[in-house]
């Protein structure tokens, strides 16, 4: 994937989290909530903090500020002396993903599961993926970690897209071949063509029946040590699976997941 590519090169020093799977003291807050209670603002800063549906609307390249939940985080980094990192997060709407976002790594470390922070950035599209870019953010008060959302049924159809970035779960699936660069077939892939080595991520399909998908064990995400990489790694081709993770989005549904177990 070219853009995690360029994130790597960049990076003097990166941090694997295997955290898929500490607030700073309180801030008084005076929210005032608007005639559609869509959109809240922050009193005390003047900043309008946007719902999720807002959020939606927004225009690409726009400014955008929300209030999220952190989820999961990808790892860290310093480019030119400054830290970066890319973030999984979702409220109560919807979710969104941080990407590259400045960040120190004493902050890096606080930023646990259910952290709530007020991110103001640009809303930005890559190869479908809807994210917020050039992010600033402040650690808030608030715990929020989101149970995955069963969208088994929406695999193939055009509203899978609403859930973009979510903690989801699909059941009952069933891995079906997947053929690298020289057109042999496996289980599961390095790299997306094979051309990987233990440590890079995993590439594998499943199968609902109707339809075949890919899905990816990002390795920034979950790493070579964690629970779903080993897991994928036993796939056979036949096996019915039940799977957890987050809905990435690339060209289509490419979901990074965070769980694989047999079918129940």
């Amino acid at each position: 994937m070219k853009k995690k590519i360029i994130a790597a090169l960049l990076a003097s020093a990166l941090v694997i989290t295997a955290a898929a799977c500490g607030n700073n003291e309180k801030k008084e807050e005076t929210k005032q909530t608007t005639t559609t209670a869509a959109t809240t603002v922050a009193a005390e800063s003047n900043v309008k903090v946007m719902s999720y549906a807002d959020f939606k609307a927004a225009a690409l390249e726009s400014e955008v500020t929300v209030e999220t939940y952190i989820q999961a985080k990808q790892g860290w980094w310093e480019n030119e002396g400054v830290g970066n990192a890319t973030f999984y997060t979702q409220n109560e709407e919807g979710a969104y993903f941080l990407y590259n976002m400045p960040c120190s790594k004493e902050d890096y470390d606080k930023l646990t599961q259910g952290t709530k922070i007020r991110v103001t950035g640009h809303k930005a599209e890559w190869s479908g993926e809807v994210e917020i870019m050039d992010a600033t953010y402040e650690i808030i008060d608030g715990n929020f970690v989101a149970q995955p959302e069963d969208v088994t049924a929406l695999l193939g159809k055009d509203e899978l897209a609403d859930h973009m970035n979510k903690f989801v779960s699909f059941k009952g699936l069933t891995v079906v071949a997947i053929t690298d660069k020289d057109k042999a077939e496996h289980s599961f892939l390095y790299s997306y063509d094979g051309s990987g080595t233990e440590g890079d991520d995993l590439y594998f399909k499943v199968s609902n029946g109707t339809d075949t998908f890919q899905f990816t064990v990002e390795s920034y995400l979950c790493g070579k040590d964690t629970d779903v990489y080993k897991a994928v790694k036993e796939l056979k081709i036949g096996d019915k699976i039940d799977l957890e993770g987050f809905l990435y989005w690339y060209n289509g549904a490419n979901p990074h997941i965070t769980s694989v177990k047999a079918a129940q």
